[in-house]
């Protein structure tokens, strides 16, 4: 039976679902009418004189083609799809074959990216901040994502890992990467002395207590002014050579040594694949623990504690492995802060970056590395480019700032995704493993007994 046009109540969810999925568009595509191109000179962006019909243009299209998919996406006998189908974008990012074939190219885009030719020094910055924001979702996925322990100080350990490097390369005069590892383990040591009070704490008191948490390490920072600074944080911290390569213009830096001539963009590509490297063995790690038996018992504990419990799985070791192993890449990331910004201060560590990199797990997916992935840029690299917005000046006037506007937007922006994927960007679940088909045994067999 070929398929058949909607009546008026079922047509009413579907415009509902295909206006909010053009709003969302509308958002995503909105900070590239303010990007600067080389072509323009200016503000005018990638539209040029024909922006704002060019954007609607395009939100029309998609409209149109979401109402095509709501209305014709039916089977062949006219009957609609069941309501747990997972739409095209989940069918998409959640296949497997997909992922493996989406995460080799933003791999090979990602170590091209500073050659390009529209990256320069500011371009590179938002791209390392990315991808910090990255390592850092990856890490607290384990906890949050696997494990399934709401985690709402995780800015803590990220703030260990940055005072760790940055006292012990002042103070003893160690190198990055000898700091790494220590700032890893104490960030994992603090994560078991977290783990340790929440052993019996779930949902809400759970959330409290390490809400809590993070906010003692901040006022410790803060407050603790012969150790850390105080709110004057800790300045002339080192910064990474390259293998003991200053990069600087005296003659054993790198550029001499190479026979380059000498630029400040050296130091910022040396800190994308740095940071790039950092997030890749993030990624591998994770991955990898996924499919051995303390994934398993993460898995197990997210889906029902009782049941974990009942199988014969300690709960302690399991929770207190999570807050480790997800701290420890929370110190790594606050390492390379540090080793970046030569600079550390309390207020580069307060809630709202626990909340920022709760939210890119939680909008990418929970237990999804690649919705990570395009969570992190759209939040971070979206709110980034709102700050181009200048044509906006045109409508409220000269003395408008856009960047009053972006967290509006955004947040507007992320309520639309919470009505429309409220299960994340790739709400797929997909255990690490899978029980066989069950086999089905006929009476014959039976009476042969190869039952």
């Amino acid at each position: 039976m070929s398929s058949q046009l909607p009546t008026l109540p079922a047509l009413l969810p579907m415009l509902k679902r295909s206006a909010i999925a053009t709003i969302i568009a509308f958002f995503l595509f909105l900070p590239t009418l303010g990007i600067k191109t080389a072509a323009s000179g200016g503000v005018d962006g990638l539209f040029l004189q024909y922006r704002w019909s060019g954007l609607a243009i395009a939100c029309g299209l998609i409209f149109v083609a979401r109402m095509a998919m709501e209305i014709f996406g039916k089977k062949q006998d006219g009957t609609s799809k069941p309501a747990a189908a997972p739409s095209a974008l989940v069918r998409f990012f959640g296949s497997a074959k997909i992922a493996k074939t989406v995460g080799p190219v933003l791999l090979v885009f990602a170590i091209v990216f500073p050659f390009l030719p529209f990256s320069d020094r500011y371009i590179l910055d938002l791209g390392i901040l990315i991808i910090t924001y990255v390592m850092l979702g990856w890490g607290l996925q384990i906890v949050v994502g696997l494990a399934g322990l709401l985690d709402l100080g995780y800015v803590a350990f990220y703030a260990v890992g940055a005072y760790s490097y940055a006292l012990l390369s002042i103070h003893f005069g160690f190198g990055f990467w000898m700091c790494l590892p220590l700032a890893g383990l104490l960030a994992a040591t603090w994560g078991v002395i977290l783990g340790f009070p929440v052993l019996r704490l779930r949902g809400d008191y759970l959330a409290i207590v390490t809400l809590a948490f993070g906010e003692i390490i901040r006022v410790v920072l803060l407050n603790w002014r012969g150790f850390t600074g105080g709110s004057n944080g800790l300045s002339s911290i080192p910064r990474p050579s390259f293998f003991g390569l200053p990069f600087n213009q005296e003659p054993g830096g790198f550029a001499a040594t190479f026979g380059l001539e000498y630029s400040s963009m050296q130091r910022i590509v040396f800190l994308y694949f740095l940071i790039l490297a950092l997030a890749i063995f993030t990624f591998f790690v994770t991955g990898r623990l996924r499919r051995l038996p303390i994934g398993r018992a993460w898995e197990a504990l997210r889906e029902d504690e009782i049941a974990c419990r009942s199988l014969g799985i300690n709960t302690v070791n399991t929770k207190l492995s999570a807050f480790a192993i997800g701290a420890m890449f929370g110190g790594f990331a606050g390492s390379f802060f540090a080793a970046k910004q030569a600079f550390v201060s309390p207020e580069s560590f307060n809630f709202m970056e626990s909340a920022t990199i709760l939210a890119i797990v939680v909008l990418g997916g929970m237990s999804s590395q690649l919705g990570v992935v395009f969570s992190a840029i759209a939040m971070v690299g979206g709110v980034e480019l709102l700050r181009q917005l200048q044509f906006l000046k045109v409508i409220f006037g000269p003395d408008f700032d856009p960047s009053q506007l972006r967290l509006l937007l955004f947040g507007l922006a992320m309520v639309l995704m919470m009505l429309w994927r409220p299960r994340g960007l790739v709400s797929t679940r997909t255990p690490t493993v899978f029980l066989k088909d069950e086999k089905t045994v006929s009476a014959a067999m039976i009476s042969q007994g190869r039952g």
